[in-house]
């Protein structure tokens, strides 16, 4: 069958569908439906169920007789080692450490927080948390002190699982002293906390409260599986709000496993002993759908690498990974293709390695620029296959299920919707709008399996961050258009739509124009307020490696570019050239904080933020352009 027989078919029996789906996992006892409405517009999935995810992601591959396969393996060039991990071997080790918190106390529903690096280890915490039916949050490891405090008072964890220190290219980052800080300054105080200790760093144990990763599970029973009903909470992970504290998103336990695992051969075309590998972090929505639990419930290898796209040691690592470990299915943001790009122009690095392995490239976290993929195709010569989600939705909502069928790729498009989900394109009025028109981007209720039920402890919340400006939708917060093959465009965030002299206009689209001057690595546009027009955009560029050319001339063909292929309309008259742009550790561009310094309101430094250094580069690249300008 393909996608289009595929989709009609989920549409006119979502219910068979999903249970269908749900075949391929291991019940303790079997959900009596798939779909749960009473408390619409609240939505569960396999709610009567019972169900493990460690058994499913672990156990059971040892069980089918693929213990000797390696189901996680770790690269690190920055400590310059690799190392592998059968599933016999994962089952041991995540049955011991969830013994050892099984003797400490924790049991199901308890909360464990985990600030750790990418270390096999951070997998392990994940995993036992989830054997014990415990729920876990993971914090990214290094988080500010202030904001780790506000996810533990949130959460309430009983324990917090971390690591003695992570490590940079270059530079050893502390997390007990951010820990001990951050549980200090908390109201909640968890039992205890289980330190791993790295050798680049020993971290001094708080005495009565913290014990050591190896010393705690000394002598102690390992734990057998707890099976939890299908709408019992994985985890949480928290988001940044864009004001106030961060929110919870809730994972439901069957959801999670019946979506994720439909996905691994269906949308990324993986099985049983292919190696996957997701560049990204487990502090991430990404890190937990597709380092931890995707690939592993599939019984796929995946891979734990700690690294960075350029500089550890140069912009081919990504190549050498994936011609050492056999990979077939990449994962990354296009931010990480863009820094490879941005050093190596001409994919000179790329044909140092053998990629035969490797069947498609994945991006995903951040809109991908048609200039970048192109770049991608032109030197791999395989599939780059844009796809869009959310944390959230913790799946594609977008993409091209090279499983089921290749579609054909429309650059600058993440393809089209998937099984479950009913995207619309809505105007503010919440009325659809004709192919092609730009609007707000929302998806018809109930959600598919594996998608936020709600937030933690913040029902209110959910009802008015997602459900209330559209009844009957899911509001995504982007923007974009449908055209008229049904393949969606994402645009710009909601907020990044700007209105000049009353004409509605998408960042995004200018981003494209600009990112395809030969020049430019990598830009990011931005509206700023103007008397006579409303808003005017602002084009920031960064240059290619090398690149040595006068900055102005530079600007001037990029404003031109914009003029010619989108036109006057959007009175696109500036450009500047920055080093590098503001951006969160998983890779998003930081426009509305690049914004408010333009505008001259007051902004919260964003938590997530990779390097504050850079927004002060900003501020004086916009005072130069006489922003924020007086009255």
């Amino acid at each position: 069958m393909g996608y289009a027989e595929i989709y009609r078919g989920w549409k006119a029996d979502p219910e068979a569908f999903w249970m269908k789906a749900a075949e391929a996992i291991d019940w303790d006892e079997l959900p009596s439906k798939a779909l749960f409405a009473d408390k619409a517009p609240l939505y569960e999935w396999f709610s009567d169920a019972r169900v493990n995810t460690c058994w499913n992601a672990v156990d059971r591959h040892v069980e089918a007789g693929r213990g000797d396969q390696p189901a996680i393996i770790h690269d690190s060039p920055i400590t310059h080692s690799t190392k592998g991990i059968t599933y016999r071997e994962l089952q041991s080790r995540v049955a011991s450490l969830a013994g050892a918190l099984r003797a400490k106390g924790v049991g199901k529903g308890d909360r464990v927080i985990i600030y750790m690096p990418m270390i096999p280890e951070s997998l392990e915490a994940m995993l036992a948390c989830a054997r014990l039916g415990a729920i876990h949050s993971v914090v990214f490891g290094g988080f500010a002190a202030h904001e780790l405090a506000l996810r533990i008072d949130d959460a309430k964890p009983r324990a917090i699982i971390a690591a003695s220190c992570g490590l940079e290219p270059g530079r050893v980052v502390h997390y007990k002293p951010l820990l001990d800080k951050a549980i200090e300054s908390a109201t909640h105080k968890p039992d205890f906390c289980v330190i791993f200790q790295r050798e680049q760093e020993v971290a001094k144990l708080t005495e009565g409260r913290d014990v050591s990763w190896h010393g705690f599970q000394y002598g102690v029973e390992p734990a057998d599986c707890v099976p939890v009903e299908g709408n019992h909470p994985a985890y949480i992970l928290y988001t940044s709000g864009t004001t106030g504290a961060p929110k919870g998103v809730v994972r439901p336990t069957a959801g999670h496993l019946v979506a994720l695992n439909w996905t691994m051969k269906n949308l990324y075309n993986v099985e049983a002993g292919d190696v996957f590998w997701a560049a990204s972090d487990v502090g991430w929505v990404v890190g937990h759908s597709y380092i931890c639990y995707g690939p592993l419930i599939a019984g796929c290898t995946t891979i734990v690498f700690e690294g960075k796209p350029v500089g550890t040691p140069d912009a081919g690592t990504f190549w050498r990974v994936i011609q050492n470990h056999k990979v077939k299915s990449f994962f990354t943001a296009p931010t990480a293709l863009r820094a490879i790009k941005r050093e190596d122009p001409n994919g000179e690095l790329i044909k140092d390695y053998n990629l035969r392995n490797l069947q498609a490239l994945y991006l995903a976290g951040e809109r991908a620029d048609p200039d970048t993929i192109n770049w991608a195709q032109r030197h791999l010569g395989i599939p780059v296959i844009d796809h869009w989600w959310q944390t959230e939705t913790g799946w594609a909502i977008a993409g091209n299920p090279l499983g089921i069928e290749a579609l054909p790729v429309k650059i600058g498009s993440p393809s089209v919707a998937m099984p479950g989900y009913d995207v619309q394109v809505l105007d503010e009025g919440g009325h659809p709008v004709k192919p092609g028109d730009l609007g707000a981007i929302a998806v018809k209720l109930p959600l598919p399996p594996g998608t936020v039920p709600t937030l933690w402890n913040a029902e209110a919340r959910f009802r008015k961050s997602y459900l209330e400006h559209f009844p009957g939708y899911y509001e995504t917060g982007d923007a974009g258009y449908i055209d008229e093959d049904g393949y969606l465009y994402i645009m710009a965030r909601t907020d990044d739509v700007i209105n000049v002299a009353g004409h509605r206009l998408s960042t995004g689209a200018m981003e494209e124009v600009l990112a395809s001057h030969p020049d430019v690595a990598e830009c990011a546009v931005i509206g700023v307020a103007d008397a006579l027009k409303g808003q005017v955009p602002i084009g920031f560029l960064c240059l290619n490696r090398g690149c040595n050319r006068a900055h102005g001339e530079i600007a001037k063909e990029a404003v031109a570019l914009v003029r010619d292929r989108i036109g006057p309309v959007a009175a696109f008259k500036t450009a500047c050239i920055v080093d590098r742009l503001p951006k969160t550790r998983s890779g998003k561009i930081l426009r509305g904080t690049m914004v408010k310094i333009a505008d001259g309101e007051d902004y919260k430094m964003p938590a997530t933020i990779d390097d504050p250094v850079i927004l002060d580069e900003i501020a004086e690249a916009l005072r130069t352009l006489g922003y924020p300008s007086k009255g």
